[in-house]
């Protein structure tokens, strides 16, 4: 009997794109939403892929892999997985250079007061006719770039701030020594170190226990003043809060964010509540976009491509790629998956 490979929300357009990275020998299940998936297609899933909210995970019987989109994985319990011996795996491989692109576009955005110049323009095209006036600027070959998360997003945006001339520096205790010579950065040893000398600094930590409000009252308190902060990551690993209180006292110049801790934007929050209301003190100096630096057509195919193909060759060839529960893994023999991972 053929294996089984259920996506229950995969929409049509991406259908041949699974099929294809997959290959042959599978028996393929595609669903566009959650409810059209019936209790015997999760009961006789060998493989997942996609998503699978908490209510759907105890249907699944014969499930040896869950194979989830994208990068991050803070909302899926994969303690809860780990349990019932199903591995799951992420897309680390996807988007990297779309993200990187981003945080840079949001840099030379500010940097070069882009949409600044664009909205005054608007407002009085000749009165604000003023090449001169650029309140964020200035060259970025004398300005230091700072990372905190140096993995895979992290360190193209990186390499593409050194593209710049900038001088690049980045924390990230889980590097291991002299990662900094391979690609010609320096290191930051603490986080208060790396926010005490960079005038941009670029978030790409995921978001753990370890990292949620990392970038907080503490982290603000030892920057450099005028900084700007970039986050294309996940919201809640900076404390708006606290961001909110480090750019009305100036320490923080300018803020661009593609991540919130609220999605989509939460009014009541005072950062956002001062940006919606074009409050005189922010004005221009908060740019925010919808969490959308993973997106370009190209990234899609390939989330869904990537992890289609990580879960066909689990099924076909015990090869477990991206598995980010092991410590939570109970071995259960070969129908599950390897016993030692």
């Amino acid at each position: 009997m053929a294996m089984r490979i259920l996506w229950p929300n995969l929409p049509a357009w991406l259908v041949p794109v699974a099929t294809e990275a997959v290959g042959s020998g599978f028996e393929l299940e595609f669903r566009e939403k959650f409810d059209d998936v019936s209790d015997a297609q999760w009961a006789t899933a060998d493989a997942v892929v996609g998503g699978c909210p908490p209510p759907y995970i105890d249907k699944l019987q014969a499930c040896r892999i869950f194979v989830k989109y994208g990068v991050g994985y803070d909302d899926v319990d994969i303690e809860r997985f780990g349990k019932l011996g199903i591995p799951v795996c992420n897309v680390p491989d996807y988007g990297t250079r779309e993200v990187a692109d981003h945080a840079i576009a949001m840099m030379m955005t500010l940097a070069k007061s882009v949409a600044y110049h664009d909205s005054e323009l608007r407002a009085d095209l000749k009165g604000n006719w003023r090449p001169q006036h650029n309140p964020f600027g200035r060259r970025l070959s004398v300005c230091t770039f700072g990372v905190v998360g140096m993995g895979r997003i992290g360190t193209a945006a990186a390499r593409r701030a050194k593209a710049f001339d900038m001088d690049v520096v980045f924390h990230d205790p889980y590097q291991p020594s002299g990662y900094q010579f391979a690609i010609g950065v320096r290191r930051a040893d603490t986080l208060a170190e790396l926010m005490g000398q960079c005038d941009f600094v670029s978030i790409h930590t995921p978001l753990t226990a370890e990292t949620r409000g990392l970038i907080g009252a503490a982290a603000f308190a030892a920057a450099k003043r005028g900084m700007i902060l970039i986050n294309t990551a996940r919201g809640p690993v900076v404390d708006i809060d606290a961001l909110h209180d480090a750019m009305k006292d100036g320490t923080v110049l300018a803020a661009g964010l593609d991540v919130l801790p609220e999605e989509p934007a939460n009014p009541q929050r005072r950062l956002i509540a001062a940006w919606q209301n074009n409050e005189g003190w922010i004005r221009h100096r908060l740019l925010l976009t919808p969490h959308s630096a993973f997106y370009t057509p190209e990234s899609m195919r390939d989330n869904r491509a990537f992890a289609a193909r990580t879960a066909a060759r689990f099924l076909r060839d015990g090869r477990l790629e991206n598995c980010v529960n092991k410590h939570f893994l109970i071995a259960k023999g070969k129908k599950n998956g390897p016993t030692e991972l």
